[in-house]
C-alpha cells in the first residue's frame, strides 16, 4: 500500500486534507503529508477518509488535526517559512571540497572505491601549482561556510601537500573571511608525532575507517608491514587522548570512524558494534558496500542482497539502542540523518540524503591533477574509467562555468525527488534523497528506477524500521531516538576568522 491522495474537500463532511503519501507500517498506515508530518492511522480511519466520510469532533479528526492534516488547519506563513528552513541548504554554492593530494596508498582494501595506486607511483601526486589554482577555485563559492576534505589513496602519503593547502587556505581566509573546516579521510597507518601535533595544533578533524574486530578488519584492509586494525586503534586512543587532555568534550571531540559492510561484516552485528564502543566512539555508520572502484571487481566476494544488509542493520541498531538503555550512549549515524527530518524537523545536510542531492551544488572533489568532479562519487567513476561526471579543470574553467554545467544542471533535476516517478508518491520523499552516481554506476542512467534500486531499497528499509519503533512508542526507545537528532556545533574545528 503506497500512494498520494491530494488535496480535496469531502462533500459529506466538509473536511477537507492536506495532501499526503501512505504505506503499511506494521498493522497501521503511515501518513506523512509533503512538508513532513507524519501519523499514523489503522486501515479502518484509511477507509473513513478514502470515504469521506471524516466526522468533526471525533477521534480520528482530532488526531489529524494535531498532526498537522486538516487544511483549515494550516498556517500557509509558518509552513513556507518552515519549508524554506529545511532547504536553506539551496541558499549557497558547495560548501564541502573534497581535495585528493594523492592516489597512493600503503593498504590493499578488497573494497577500495578510490583505485588506489601503488606506493611508488609519485605521478599521481598533486603538485603545489596544482593545489594553488585548487585553493582559489574552492574560494569562488557563495557558500560561507568552506570544509576542506582531504582524501586519497592516503593523504598521509603526501603529507607535505597537505600541510601546503592548509597554509594556502588559511593565508586566503584572511580575506575571505569564511567559516573554513578542514577533515582528513586516513587510514592512520603512516602517521607520527609530528604529524599529529601539526594536526592536532591546526584543528584538523580525523576521519578513519574501522570494520569491525582486528580479524575482519586486517582481512579487509590488509597492511603489508603489519596489522591495519593495530595502527588505526593504537593512533585513534592517541588523538582522542590528546583532545581530553585539551580538555574537550569527548562527546564532540573524538576521531570519528566508518564501517564499509562487506558480506563476512553481516555475520557480526554486535561485534562491531562493540569494538566502535570500546574504541570510545560515539557514533557507528553503517553503510554499505558501494559500486566503485575495486568493489565493481570484487563483487561477487564482498557484495549480498540489500535484504541482507537490512536484517544487519536490524540488530546492530538494536543492540545500540540496548547499549543506550544500559547507559551506553552511541548512536548509528544513518538513523541520525533521518531522524533529524522525521522528529526534529530540520535538514543536517548529508549531502547523499537530500533533495536535490549535493553533486555540483554541495558539493565539487578535485582530482590530484587538478580535474574537477560533481562530488567524490563522480571522481570514482572517473577512475574506473569513465569521465562522465567531470565538470571542468582548475586553471582552464571558470567557476561559473561549472556551476551552471549541464551536467550540474541535470543531477539536481535527477536528484529531486519530486521528479522522480517512484519517489513522488513515496511516503518518505520528506526524509530521503537519491544517488545519481549510484544510479549511473548500477542501472546505467542518473535517473535509474528507484524501486530496482539498492540505494531506495537501503534507505526505505531503514525508515521502516525507524517508523515501526516509532509506531510501538516505547518512551525509552523513542527518547534515545530523539536524542539522535540532536545537531551539535564543534567550534574547535572551525578555523579563526580575520574578523575575530
Amino acid at each position: 500500500m503506497a500512494g498520494i491522495i491530494p488535496i480535496r474537500k469531502r462533500a459529506s463532511t466538509g473536511v477537507a486534507l492536506v495532501p499526503f503519501r501512505m504505506r503499511k507500517v506494521g498493522a497501521d498506515v503511515l501518513l506523512t503529508s509533503p512538508w513532513g508530518d507524519w501519523v499514523f492511522v489503522t486501515e479502518q480511519e484509511l477507509d473513513a477518509l478514502a470515504s469521506g466520510t471524516l466526522q468533526d469532533g471525533t477521534a480520528l479528526h482530532a488526531k489529524l488535526s494535531e498532526r498537522g492534516f486538516l487544511r483549515d488547519g494550516v498556517d500557509a506563513a509558518a509552513l513556507a517559512e518552515r519549508v524554506s528552513r529545511r532547504k536553506r541548504f539551496l541558499d549557497a554554492g558547495p560548501n564541502l571540497h573534497i581535495l585528493i593530494p594523492t592516489l597512493r596508498c600503503n593498504q590493499t582494501c578488497v573494497y577500495c572505491h578510490a583505485s588506489r595506486a601503488d606506493m611508488s607511483d609519485t605521478s599521481t601526486d598533486m603538485t603545489q601549482e596544482t593545489a594553488d589554482k585548487v585553493v582559489d577555485f574552492i574560494f569562488q563559492s557563495t557558500s560561507p561556510r568552506i570544509t576542506i576534505e582531504f582524501q586519497g589513496g592516503e593523504p598521509l602519503a603526501n603529507f607535505p601537500l597537505v600541510k601546503y593547502v592548509i597554509e594556502r587556505a588559511k593565508d586566503k581566509n584572511q580575506q575571505e573571511d569564511k567559516t573554513l573546516e578542514f577533515t582528513l579521510v586516513s587510514n592512520l597507518s603512516l602517521l607520527d608525532d609530528e604529524k599529529l601535533d601539526y594536526l592536532v595544533a591546526n584543528k584538523v578533524q580525523v576521519c578513519t575507517s574501522v570494520d569491525g574486530p582486528a580479524t575482519l578488519h586486517d582481512k579487509q584492509r590488509v597492511l603489508a608491514s603489519g596489522s591495519s586494525h593495530g595502527e588505526a586503534v593504537r593512533w585513534i586512543k592517541r588523538i582522542n587522548t590528546r583532545y581530553a587532555e585539551m580538555g574537550l568534550d569527548p562527546v564532540l571531540y573524538h576521531v570519528e570512524a566508518l564501517i564499509t559492510t562487506t558480506r563476512a561484516a553481516l555475520a557480526m552485528p554486535k561485534q562491531i558494534v562493540d569494538t566502535y564502543v570500546e574504541l570510545g566512539c560515539r557514533a557507528i555508520f553503517l553503510r554499505p558496500v558501494d559500486p566503485f572502484g575495486f568493489a565493481a571487481q570484487t563483487g561477487k566476494t564482498i557484495e549480498y542482497d540489500r535484504a541482507e544488509f537490512l536484517d544487519f542493520y536490524r540488530e546492530a541498531v538494536g543492540h545500540i539502542l540496548a547499549l543506550n538503555k544500559q547507559g551506553t550512549q552511541v548512536l548509528e549515524r544513518y538513523a541520525a540523518i533521518f531522524l533529524t527530518k522525521i522528529l526534529g524537523d530540520d535538514d543536517p545536510n548529508y549531502l547523499d540524503i537530500r533533495s536535490p542531492c549535493g553533486a555540483g551544488i554541495g558539493q565539487l572533489a578535485y582530482n590530484h591533477d587538478g580535474k574537477i568532479f560533481t562530488c567524490d562519487e563522480g571522481r570514482m567513476v572517473h577512475q574506473m574509467g569513465d569521465s562522465f561526471f567531470q565538470i571542468g579543470k582548475v586553471g582552464e574553467t571558470r567557476y561559473r562555468q561549472v556551476m551552471l554545467s549541464d551536467t550540474v544542471r541535470a543531477l539536481t533535476v535527477a536528484s529531486n525527488l519530486d521528479a522522480q516517478p517512484d519517489c513522488v508518491a513515496c511516503v518518505y520523499n520528506p526524509y530521503c534523497g537519491v544517488c545519481p552516481v549510484h544510479s549511473y554506476a548500477t542501472q546505467g542512467s542518473i535517473f535509474g528506477r528507484m524501486r530496482e534500486s539498492s540505494w531506495c531499497a537501503v534507505h526505505k528499509g531503514i525508515q521502516d524500521f525507524l517508523f515501526e519503533m516509532l509506531h510501538d512508542n516505547d518512551p525509552e526507545t523513542v527518547d534515545t531516538l530523539r536524542r539522535w537528532t540532536t545537531i551539535r556545533e564543534r567550534a574547535h574545528f572551525v578555523q579563526p576568522r580575520c574578523s575575530e
